[in-house]
């Protein structure tokens, strides 16, 4: 038997244990750790939006602010999301954990391993990821002190990579700013992470139940074959267990997903004016070297984020084809007409695509990815024109 917390999920809930969101053992303590965590990443937020009060509002100043203003706010969208819908986490683990405890055959549980263990990887090589940016984030506010070491110059030259006001005397706090500042980069990049990656394992298993739903339409047509119509009642028990746990893999995708329509919603909004606002910040490079990287690091960040949920939700929907491709493939015309009659229902109900659906109105898919890039180009080559204008 496989214990997916322990086995599958292990880095995820180590993840999720640091930023407070993992939905288990909820003490007053944890309590706690996430109201600090939390609020750290949404008074980041507050103070770059309050630069509005205290700066003149130039086109210029309004997309600075914005840029990184709405790359924090997806992070608090993430956060949110978790933190409201901790029982739903829970449940689906629930879920997915007894389909996997009345798993027996040993070729099943290899495909459960085998798509765990992809899961686990692309988990290690995302966090990786967010490692390098936080370090490269971190090295761009330590850089004039490096040079200053080095040319042996008296002042330091700051550049305000991302514009905040606290309302305070920034130079005499300016190690307290620097600490809100990165432990929210911090905070984020965890939470994006983390959360990015748990849906990820969960949408990686739901794949392994359709493998395994096909696995059986051609084990159940294989027993008609090697034992003659003697073995029609067990050909139709494997059939039954192949839509069983077909069925149960698109009611756990849709009954995941569904929770988190509303998050999706406001988190495509508030990336499509991130990425518009970044590309706009790229297009006015004058020059300054460390201004061009976080608008680099922060595309690339949602651009992968964009492409690989986009490319997991399109596997979810290439497995279900596949399981109804077994279907067309095996040899169901020879079977008895009573499997006939049976598999003749399943391949009608595969004549519909099955998608998931982000925010009520987005099909997942790697077009659809595609389609939103370009959205946000289209709505750079706009403000860009506006501003040339």
């Amino acid at each position: 038997m496989i214990c997916l917390e322990t086995q599958h999920f292990n880095i995820n809930r180590i993840l999720l244990l640091i930023i407070g969101l993992w939905p288990y053992q909820r003490s007053l303590l944890v309590e706690l750790h996430l109201i600090l965590l939390f609020g750290t990443l949404l008074t980041f937020i507050i103070f770059q939006l309050t630069t509005f009060i205290t700066s003149e509002c130039t086109m210029d100043h309004i997309y600075k602010v914005l840029s990184s203003a709405f790359f924090y706010i997806c992070f608090a969208i993430k956060y949110n999301s978790f933190l409201i819908n901790a029982n739903i986490i829970r449940s689906s683990l629930k879920q997915l954990q007894d389909v996997c405890n009345e798993i027996e055959d040993k070729y099943e549980l290899a495909i459960i391993e085998k798509y765990g263990n992809k899961a686990k990887r692309i988990t290690i090589i995302l966090l990786l990821f967010g490692m390098l940016y936080q370090f490269i984030f971190i090295l761009l506010y330590i850089w004039p002190y490096i040079h200053r070491i080095f040319t042996n110059k008296s002042r330091l030259h700051f550049s305000p990579y991302i514009l905040t006001e606290y309302f305070i005397d920034e130079e005499k706090y300016s190690y307290l700013i620097m600490v809100h500042r990165h432990a929210a980069s911090c905070i984020g990049l965890l939470t994006i992470i983390a959360t990015g990656t748990i849906l990820l394992t969960y949408l990686q298993h739901i794949c392994a139940l359709f493998s395994i739903a096909g696995y059986r339409i051609e084990q159940a047509i294989d027993v008609l074959q090697k034992g003659g119509f003697k073995n029609e009642q067990k050909s139709c028990k494997e059939i039954i267990r192949a839509v069983n746990i077909h069925c149960k893999a698109m009611m756990f995708s849709n009954f995941l997903i569904s929770n988190f329509e509303g998050s999706f919603f406001f988190l495509i909004a508030a990336g499509m004016v991130c990425l518009s606002c970044n590309l706009l910040r790229i297009a006015s490079f004058t020059g300054n070297i460390g201004q061009l990287v976080l608008p680099l690091l922060t595309l690339s960040t949602l651009y992968i984020y964009l492409f690989l949920s986009n490319y997991t939700a399109q596997e979810v929907s290439d497995h279900n084809e596949y399981v109804f491709a077994t279907i067309y493939n095996v040899r169901w015309y020879m079977a008895p007409i009573r499997i006939q009659k049976m598999i003749l229902f399943l391949l009608q109900k595969g004549t519909t695509s099955f998608y998931l659906i982000l925010g009520g109105i987005f099909v997942a898919s790697m077009q659809s990815a595609a389609s939103l890039a370009s959205t946000s180009i289209s709505y750079f080559t706009v403000l860009y024109s506006t501003r040339q204008d």
